[in-house]
């Protein structure tokens, strides 16, 4: 469903409180599996985020993206009346699949108070859910998808063959300048994922490999923040990364971008700013927003003798809804690594082309 605009503002922003009394992401997190699968009411927002690159046994190529997120609107601290319709969070959800196969994008999003138990956070292994779009825990590390919308479904299941990567330093991923302009945030790199993708009438065998991001956080971007470009990347050499940029409203690049590089041991490598250079090198006009979307980038990182260009696997994959719409869809990525040939997929996240991302930029 489309979300209603003065609704979905509301959800957004809340109540015109300040938030001293919403817990913030400081340094000395200590990470607990299964534990920080769950949800983190103390802060204000949270979500669970999966894409993934599947492919079907008669070799046609999908990509998906499922996110729950939680939106605090009452302080924990605060005493409410005993009301279903009054609710301290609110629920809303995005599901898009990506039929390479056919250049065609199909998406929805869906929102709900969870008055009636129709969508909430932690209930047994079921981690989120909003109607019948739901993500449960069957393993320490591994999870049972469903979403639908129309005659577009997917039915997967996801088991991790890594510990969760933790982003940043000292528990926390710093987003601005400040003591706690930040989140806590993790990821499972590396999902073998199995099951079906419906579209129409056919309903396909696919298997192939998922991203997973839990972030939980308080504090927004800052004021000369517009937006940001976000890229997860499993390599066919057995590394993956994850990286960042954040766009200033001045054209530059935030001194707080960054990103973790996994090596095929599982062990991790934070990428700072001055490790990393990044550059479109091709556009792509949205006739549904008219916004601008860069659909290929050149990424390296000469510390580890990465040089990737990395495309997207159709143009036409932005998110156009209200009250802002975004980029977000599966990609490729090819060059070399040590002087080897390499290659990979993945997803990119771009935002804030289309105009201000409301709920998310401070004033």
């Amino acid at each position: 469903m489309t979300i209603p605009r003065a609704l979905f503002l509301v959800v957004l922003t809340g109540a015109a409180t300040a938030f001293a009394e919403w817990r913030v992401s400081l340094p000395g997190w200590n990470y607990e599996f299964p534990r920080d699968h769950g949800a983190h009411t103390d802060f204000k927002t949270e979500w669970w985020y999966f894409t993934g690159n599947l492919e079907s046994q008669d070799g046609e190529d999908f990509g998906y993206q499922l996110t729950f997120f939680r939106q605090g609107i009452i302080e924990p601290g605060r005493e409410i009346p005993a009301s279903n319709f009054l609710q301290r969070d609110m629920k809303f959800a995005h599901f898009a699949v990506s039929d390479i196969s056919s250049k065609k994008f199909h998406h929805s999003q869906k929102l709900a108070r969870g008055a009636f138990g129709e969508a909430g956070f932690e209930e047994g292994d079921r981690l989120a859910w909003i109607d019948r779009w739901s993500c449960q825990r069957i393993g320490p590390h591994d999870f049972h998808l469903l979403a639908s919308y129309g005659d577009v479904s997917v039915d997967l299941t996801l088991r991790s063959q890594r510990d969760p990567v933790i982003h940043g330093k000292n528990g926390v991923s710093q987003k601005s300048e400040g003591e706690g302009r930040a989140s806590h945030y993790y990821s499972l790199t590396r999902m073998a994922t199995t099951g079906t993708v419906q579209i129409g009438k056919k309903i396909h065998s696919v298997s192939g490999l998922t991203w997973f991001d839990h972030e939980w956080a308080t504090n927004q971007l800052a004021a000369n923040q517009s937006g940001w470009d976000w890229f997860s990347l499993q390599l066919e050499d057995g590394s993956d990364l994850m990286l960042f940029q954040i766009r200033t409203k001045e054209g530059g690049r935030d001194p707080y971008s960054s990103g973790t590089f996994v090596s095929q041991t599982g062990e991790s490598q934070k990428i700072r700013l001055a490790d990393f250079d990044l550059a479109p090198v091709d556009w792509w006009t949205s006739p549904h927003t008219k916004a601008r979307y860069p659909v290929a980038w050149k990424i390296s990182i000469p510390s580890r003798k990465l040089d990737l260009t990395v495309r997207a696997r159709f143009q036409d994959q932005e998110l156009a809804s209200q009250p802002f719409s975004y980029w977000e869809g599966a990609v490729s990525a090819e060059g070399t690594c040590h002087g080897q040939p390499v290659k990979g997929k993945g997803y990119l996240e771009m935002t804030g082309y289309s105009g201000r991302i409301v709920g998310m930029q401070a004033e």
